[in-house]
């Protein structure tokens, strides 16, 4: 098995579109090549597709900004790619899903992060858009075995990597049932039930409120302030955490509200809600609690976190949350004793909760570990193929999965 460079067994392919329109596709780095309307209903960025690129059935798309994250697929289908997407088309002596495998191995991922061409590094994320050149990717030099060899090790791989694959996708769905069962939970132990009820404002609130609350206006419960922008002579380093939509972004040497605190995104993740506990910086990008009126702040913050957050366009071209909107809104007033007890028994079920999931986040990224190394094993010769015996997986409904 000869060393030979990969550009070899691959042509680049740039036959763009005109007005030829087949179906929009896009590279993900979890899907591979699918169609652009099953993830996204956002429109394309260019309304005009002449200049997108053409590929057929079998052909290798990359993102060449994302490739090194995996962002690497087969077509199932003839469609349109964007134009700064690399089509390979591989040669008649080459098996289109080893090759996909093995860019998609570590091995060869680490060759493509060090031949990108960009400003800073992928370690810290400092690369501004990074990409790996065809002339760059077609340089990296392999050992290709037979189109035989090729066949055996992409079936082995094929069948692995689904049941590994499978078993991802049950734990994912473990942790999503916990995280919604988390939610029902906050839901319930604040409104005391779950079904929607509607207030003479005509506000709706989901819950059924306990018979001891009263139901208040959220502005009696807790008042919300926008968040404030960092000017220059502000951007300095410290050990104060300035919050963002995303969550803490970055620290400096100022605060502007008093910990504990409450921070809800206003833009992007509007509906984020953060708990922080120390002092800190709300970014404009945020609301914040300036008052808690008197009630306990732990339980402000799972009020807020349970807030069906409505987008609006009103006042701006951003859409975002409107706050005498979220004032408005009617809610559940438990006594301070009550609230304690919500308080407690909610962060008690979280942590749990957080355990559990943690617990199945931990078992996720070793099977993808395991994914990996088994797809570099192959691809690299570590293993043979045709007497490898993998451990027995268990099906993803089983107990031990």
């Amino acid at each position: 098995m000869s060393q030979q460079r990969i550009k070899f067994q691959y042509r680049v392919i740039d036959e763009r579109a005109g007005q030829d329109q087949p179906p929009l596709l896009m590279v993900s780095i979890h899907h591979g090549v699918v169609r652009r309307d099953t993830l996204t209903d956002d429109l394309p960025r260019a309304e005009d597709l002449s200049n997108y690129k053409l590929c057929e059935p079998g052909d290798i798309v990359l993102n060449r900004m994302r490739a090194f994250q995996g962002a690497i697929g087969i077509s199932p289908q003839r469609g349109l790619v964007s134009p700064d997407y690399l089509v390979l088309r591989p040669g008649p002596d080459v098996d289109a899903r080893y090759l996909h495998h093995l860019f998609r191995s570590t091995w060869f991922v680490g060759e493509m992060a060090s031949r990108l061409r960009g400003i800073g590094n992928t370690e810290n994320g400092a690369v501004r858009t990074p990409r790996i050149n065809p002339e760059d990717l077609g340089d990296i030099a392999v050992r290709f075995p037979s189109l035989n060899e090729q066949h055996q090790i992409a079936d082995f791989l094929d069948i692995e990597t689904a049941r590994i694959d499978a078993l991802i996708a049950a734990k994912s769905r473990q942790a999503d049932a916990l995280e919604q069962r988390r939610a029902v939970f906050e839901r319930t132990a604040i409104a005391g039930g779950f079904h929607a009820m509607t207030t003479d404002s005509g506000i709706p609130w989901i819950g059924k409120v306990d018979l001891r609350a009263e139901i208040v206006p959220l502005q009696r419960i807790t008042l919300l302030q926008r968040g404030v922008d960092l000017t220059e002579e502000q951007r300095r380093p410290g050990n104060i955490p300035v919050v963002t939509t995303a969550g803490i972004s970055g620290f400096h040497d100022q605060s502007v509200a008093p910990g504990p605190g409450v921070v809800v995104g206003r833009y992007g993740s509007a509906g984020s809600v953060h708990w922080i506990e120390q002092s800190y910086w709300p970014h404009n990008t945020t609301l914040y609690v300036k008052n808690f009126n008197g009630n306990l702040p732990k339980y402000c913050f799972y009020v807020l976190r349970n807030l069906p957050y409505e987008m609006e366009q009103a006042r701006s071209a951003v859409p975002g949350i409107n706050r005498n909107d979220i004032h408005k809104r009617m809610m559940p007033l438990l006594p301070l004793q009550q609230q304690g007890d919500v308080v407690t028994e909610i962060d008690s079920y979280v942590a749990h909760t957080n355990a559990s999931v943690a617990a199945i986040s931990k078992g996720i990224d070793l099977l993808a570990e395991r994914r990996q190394a088994l797809i570099s094993a192959a691809v690299t010769g570590q293993i043979d193929v045709t007497t490898a015996r993998q451990p027995h997986l268990p099906s993803p409904g089983s107990a031990s999965a």
